[in-house]
């Protein structure tokens, strides 16, 4: 099966809720009704009271209780609010998955967002948008397995889809990767250029034709969740860091303790335990 087979079968794509699909909608259109998106949202019992959990988690450090869709708009911002839908619709599109761990999957693509966006942070970039890509980048993997489970059951057999070298494996073995088809389904959903071209190449930042900084800030998320997720050993840290994107970034590897010469004085150059980091976000992957 060829790449675009993969998105061009309406009976296997995920079924997205109405409210969900008016977000993805929002991506390229400037004519967004935040009164109508609230109203949508109001509507759906189930998903704006996780909306509200999440509003009110240790992730936002609220002073007060935000106890309305319209409240958690306002304080959050449309685009958080959008983002956190958004991954809360996808978990709920892709319930059962043959040959994955769907609760490990969701928590490697939380903690790839939330270390992306304190790394994009401290760089004054585009925050949002990196926490975007983080927590979208891997539905091509679950698009995969529900399309073709037959030809990625041999690829599982031999290695997990978080691996390293998973991407590499699929590229050999399909002529395609998880990433390229993640992209595939975003253009599909009609998101904006950028954003498709930043996810095709997450998996690889420095192969593309031209530079995505945010694929290369999500790519040193991938890292950074993978080594938690995973629980890496420090070697296997050191081998796998991407010394050669963090360069292109200007990124020094002390920002991580486990790759630092010499832990600093001052630690808010580190980046924060990942249960710290996202600490009360899980809701939205249940």
């Amino acid at each position: 099966m060829d790449l675009q087979s993969l998105v061009d079968q309406p009976g296997k794509l995920p079924t997205i809720a109405k409210v969900g699909q008016r977000l993805m909608a929002s991506f390229s259109s400037n004519d967004v009704s935040i009164g109508e998106i609230a109203t949508q949202l109001s509507a759906d019992t189930a998903l704006s009271a996780k909306l509200l959990r999440l509003a009110n988690s240790a992730y936002f450090h609220v002073s007060h209780t935000v106890g309305t869709v319209e409240s958690a708009l306002h304080m959050l911002g449309f685009v958080m609010v959008r983002n956190l839908v958004l991954g809360s619709s996808m978990a709920g599109a892709y319930k059962s998955i043959v040959g994955m761990d769907l609760r490990q999957f969701w928590r490697y693509n939380l903690y790839t967002a939330c270390s992306a966006r304190w790394l994009a942070q401290r760089a004054d970039f585009n925050a949002d948008l990196v926490f975007t890509l983080g927590l979208m980048h891997g539905i091509g993997q679950l698009q995969m397995h529900t399309v073709i489970p037959q030809a990625v059951a041999p690829l599982d057999k031999q290695m997990g889809v978080l691996d390293v070298s998973r991407t590499q494996l699929e590229l050999d073995t399909l002529g395609f990767h998880y990433g390229q088809v993640s992209a595939e389904l975003a253009q599909l959903w009609n998101f904006p250029p950028t954003l498709v071209a930043a996810m095709r190449h997450i998996a690889k930042p420095l192969a593309a034709p031209e530079f995505s900084e945010a694929a290369a800030w999500v790519h040193m998320g991938t890292w950074r969740a993978r080594c938690e997720v995973l629980s890496l050993s420090p070697e296997d840290q050191a081998t796998t860091y991407p010394v050669e994107v963090g360069r292109r970034l200007h990124l020094d590897s002390g920002w991580t303790g486990t790759l630092a010469n010499q832990l600093p004085q001052d630690d808010s150059s580190l980046m924060p335990p990942l249960l710290q980091l996202t600490e009360g976000l899980e809701v939205m992957f249940e």
